[in-house]
């Protein structure tokens, strides 16, 4: 009986003890996870430094990158998510026309987060504060793509003597929340991960050790190697998480918009999003896709002189896709403009 007892307490004995050595090698493995990220973000800030200048933007300090020279100058608002690095080689081009502005929204890659709620009216003052900082002064020719171009729209708006024109690249419309919000919860689709959910998955080193798992139909292969090392940060995850939670006032801001004279540019995607992707039916991705198409069509009636631009090759991401239809578009733009210059 006794030895039956001491058996019985050294089998408890062996489970309790893999048991605990299983958990100590999963703690450690984690902690040389986040320890490793540690010193490989420290590294990181050494090696991609930031391709423009910080500047004060309002209480915090601002990444923007001006290249080339002359007027009007081309400012470059990224979308959801997207950075100054999302652009590739479309500034370097238009940079031997004019003067070209790429820039990091607070919290996105080298700028720092801002101590204001990312809504979009304080997002287009920090830009023109930084502008003005800079000494690059108007007229703009602004251009937006994805929820960048309901900044762009906003930032023309708010400043209409300072712009010159308008270029909107898949610009989320202004009504695309309210027309969308019922077929989202039909398809009961969650939407992105939570922020602390992605802090917590690059600061353990996740993203950096698994890019090809991890990054797989999110971020491009040729990004990657940026993402992990500039973009991907918890102040990233969290600005646009805010920034996406309070689109809405920038939709309520720019609805029913009139820009008058000022000539606009429409390109939309001639392709369709990957629905079943994102886990939502083939029938309830037609009709988002549907009344994706129809906003971009409506967006004609924000100006007297606007024309839209099919994408034909083009999912979402035009600027990567048919970047020179994009620079085409923004550089005939650009030439009418110095033209009614020159008549004037």
């Amino acid at each position: 009986m006794q030895t039956s007892i001491s058996g019985n307490r050294r089998k408890k004995w062996r489970v309790l003890k893999f048991i605990t050595l299983l958990f100590c090698t999963a703690l450690l493995v984690i902690s040389v996870g986040f320890l490793y990220e540690w010193y490989a973000s420290v590294k990181a800030k050494g090696d991609y430094p930031p391709s423009g200048k910080l500047v004060e933007a309002g209480g915090y300090q601002l990444h923007i990158h001006q290249q080339g020279s002359g007027s009007p100058t081309i400012i470059l608002e990224a979308g959801s998510g997207e950075t100054s690095l999302s652009w590739r080689d479309i500034p370097n081009e238009l940079a031997k026309y004019a003067t070209v502005v790429t820039y990091d929204r607070a919290g996105y890659a080298w700028s720092e987060p801002s101590p204001t709620e990312r809504s979009g009216a304080n997002i287009v003052k920090e830009l023109h504060t930084a502008l003005e900082k800079e000494g690059i002064g108007g007229p703009y020719i602004m251009v937006g793509h994805s929820l960048g171009g309901m900044y762009a729209r906003l930032f023309a708006q708010t400043y209409r003597n300072d712009v010159e024109g308008l270029v909107l690249i898949d610009a989320r419309p202004e009504d695309d929340e309210r027309n969308t919000k019922d077929l989202l919860k039909q398809a009961h689709f969650q939407g992105n991960p939570p922020a602390s959910l992605l802090s917590v998955l690059k600061l353990s080193g996740s993203f950096r050790l698994f890019p090809d798992f991890m990054l797989e139909g999110l971020v491009a292969k040729q990004d990657r190697d940026a993402f992990v090392n500039v973009i991907a940060t918890p102040s990233f995850f969290h600005a646009k998480e805010e920034e996406a939670a309070l689109a809405y006032k920038t939709e309520d801001a720019i609805r029913g918009q009139n820009l008058e004279s000022i000539p606009v540019r429409i390109i939309a995607r001639g392709l369709p999003q990957n629905y079943a992707q994102a886990g939502i039916s083939d029938d309830i991705g037609k009709e988002l896709e549907s009344i994706w198409q129809a906003g971009q069509r409506n967006m004609l009636n924000i100006s007297e002189d606007s024309e839209l631009i099919v994408a034909s090759k083009s999912g979402h991401m035009v600027i990567h896709d048919e970047p020179d239809l994009v620079i085409q578009t923004i550089l005939q733009l650009l030439s009418n403009n110095n033209k009614t210059h020159s008549i004037r």
